[in-house]
């Protein structure tokens, strides 16, 4: 089983969906995500393990290679997608209880900024290391981002925005929510955020990259 655990984490590094898809060509007519989680769960291993020690693997090298320019955008949509595939088959069990993720982790695009590409890397980043995604979409003003607290308490929040005309938003919303929720953790990103700005805004966390958000989290669960 430890071997086909290190296959499924190939398989999330590399985009292999399942054994039909063409993608990556070296490993074409070869089992992907799909049917090695399957064969996993029918041969005894833990949903937990298959989590931990199979998709997080792949996930994390691929958010690696991602902040070091070794791979773009489509490699981490391929891994992304073959993560969600092998997810499928392990739902159900964290539903039940039987299996439990890290944390909870909301995220949104801040009102005004329709921009959605950056938020999407990173939640498909975050829940592929073991966390459960709130997304909220695009959009999003302080209030949707304050109810989402409330039905999740302790999560974190994550606030995207790709525009400078959307950064004052930013602010006004990380303020509503340590007003609502002093002591909510507010992670902060995109392109024209930096780490000055996050600390005048009062944010606990910027990171330039999926990766760094995804260490900063496990580091704080």
């Amino acid at each position: 089983m430890t071997d086909l655990l290190q296959k499924l984490s190939e398989c999330v590094e590399f985009g292999k969906v399942n054994k039909s898809s063409p993608f990556p060509p070296q490993m074409k007519g070869e089992d992907g995500a799909d049917e090695i989680a399957r064969q996993l769960l029918d041969g005894g291993t833990s949903p937990q393990k298959i989590l931990t020690e199979g998709l997080m693997l792949g996930m994390e090298r691929v958010g690696i290679k991602f902040r070091e320019n070794k791979v773009f955008v489509p490699q981490v949509l391929m891994s992304a997608k073959a993560m969600n595939t092998a997810m499928v088959h392990l739902k159900p069990y964290f539903l039940s209880g039987e299996a439990r993720q890290k944390g909870t982790f909301i995220i949104g695009t801040v009102e005004g900024d329709l921009h959605d590409i950056g938020k999407n890397l990173v939640s498909m980043m975050v829940e592929g290391n073991g966390w459960k995604v709130v997304d909220l979409g695009v959009d999003v003003k302080a209030d949707r981002f304050i109810t989402a607290l409330n039905e999740n308490p302790g999560a974190f929040v994550g606030l995207s925005a790709l525009l400078t005309t959307t950064m004052p938003a930013m602010e006004r919303i990380t303020k509503s929510i340590k007003s609502a929720v002093p002591e909510a953790r507010v992670a902060v990103g995109g392109a024209p955020v930096t780490h000055e700005f996050c600390e005048k805004i009062g944010a606990d966390v910027y990171s330039r990259d999926p990766q760094g958000l995804v260490e900063y989290l496990n580091e704080n669960i």
